[in-house]
């Protein structure tokens, strides 16, 4: 079969149909310009799922708990899909795709999609493409759509950007308590879990997190809602019932008090911002030239400061570099 271009792709996404899906997602994934028109109608059609951020640091258990997570919410009825955020391999560029062994037990399921994507460098934790595959998975009719980041610590706070409730997962004696201060987990988690709750250090890590939230130094901005400290354990199928409620909860306080709104506004001001950057970047590559040279002399002589250089660069693009 030929190239299928991507607005052909369109009616088997809304149709749920997992081949169209992976199509139109490895061309979000890609950045190619022929996909751009099929992406702007799915981030048209999209807006009536709950998108889920769920991080944390590396050895966490995160993989595992989605995969739980994701069984417990189709016992409910609804669909899920995951995009896995893999560290990309250092020799293909490509997802490592850990997360979808780990996921295997309900990728088989015709009510679940699971996708890895690759950082391949992007910081924050989320890969290139992310959020237009949200966009994909979104209009395609999913009810939940998670988000499982890379795990890299302070970085991870581009997730609480993305997602409409962001579940933080630290794992007893990791130095979690410390890492949460470092990464501001206590700003952007909705649910705080604790992963591997059978382990004896648990119960100090849900303490440390427990007192640190009753300062309510990162709570003050959440109007009504407070952040709950849950133990969970994946591989004793514990407290992961918990979570899926407290995650719904949550939804239900967002639209409750009417900041639903307000975070979706949010998310689409970094898309915003990001897709301006994005622009800005590409064309700065692709046009900057003889220009990006002269400038970049001067910033290594020192003078002219890299904000300057940039202002002279986007103005001399937006003259046609005439003058």
């Amino acid at each position: 079969m030929g190239y299928i271009p991507s607005h052909s792709l369109l009616p088997g996404v809304l149709a749920r149909d997992a081949r169209s899906i992976a199509r139109l997602l490895t061309r979000a994934e890609s950045g190619v310009d022929e996909a751009r028109a099929a992406l702007d109608e799915a981030y048209a059609r999209a807006g009536r799922a709950h998108v889920v951020g769920i991080t944390g640091v590396p050895g966490s258990g995160k993989s595992t708990l989605v995969a739980k997570l994701v069984a417990d919410i189709r016992r409910g009825g609804r669909t899920v899909a995951i995009v896995a955020i893999d560290p990309s391999s250092p020799f293909s560029g490509g997802a490592i795709l850990g997360d979808r062994i780990r996921m295997a037990d309900v990728a088989g399921d015709p009510g679940v999609f699971v996708r890895s994507m690759a950082t391949r460098g992007a910081l924050g934790g989320l890969a290139r493409g992310t959020l237009e595959a949200v966009d994909v998975l979104d209009a395609a009719g999913f009810d939940v759509v998670m988000i499982e980041t890379v795990g890299v610590g302070q970085d991870e706070v581009d997730i609480a950007r993305a997602a409409h409730t962001t579940v933080v997962v630290s794992a007893p004696g990791l130095g979690d308590d410390i890492q949460a201060i470092k990464a501001g987990i206590l700003e952007i988690a909705d649910v705080h879990v604790v992963s591997k709750c059978d382990r004896p250090e648990a119960d100090r890590t849900i303490a440390d997190l427990k007192n640190m939230l009753s300062l309510e130094l990162a709570t003050a901005h959440r109007a009504g809602w407070r952040p709950p400290v849950l133990p969970v354990s994946a591989v004793q199928d514990t407290g992961v019932g918990a979570l899926r409620e407290a995650i719904d909860r949550h939804r239900e306080a967002l639209a409750a008090d009417g900041t639903l709104p307000a975070r979706r506004r949010e998310i689409a001001q970094r898309r915003l911002l990001r897709a301006g950057e994005d622009i800005l970047r590409e064309r700065f590559a692709r046009e900057g030239g003889q220009r990006m040279a002269a400038l970049l002399d001067g910033l290594v002589a020192r003078r002219v400061s890299p904000r300057a250089a940039a202002r002279a660069l986007i103005e001399d693009m937006a003259t046609g570099g005439e003058g």
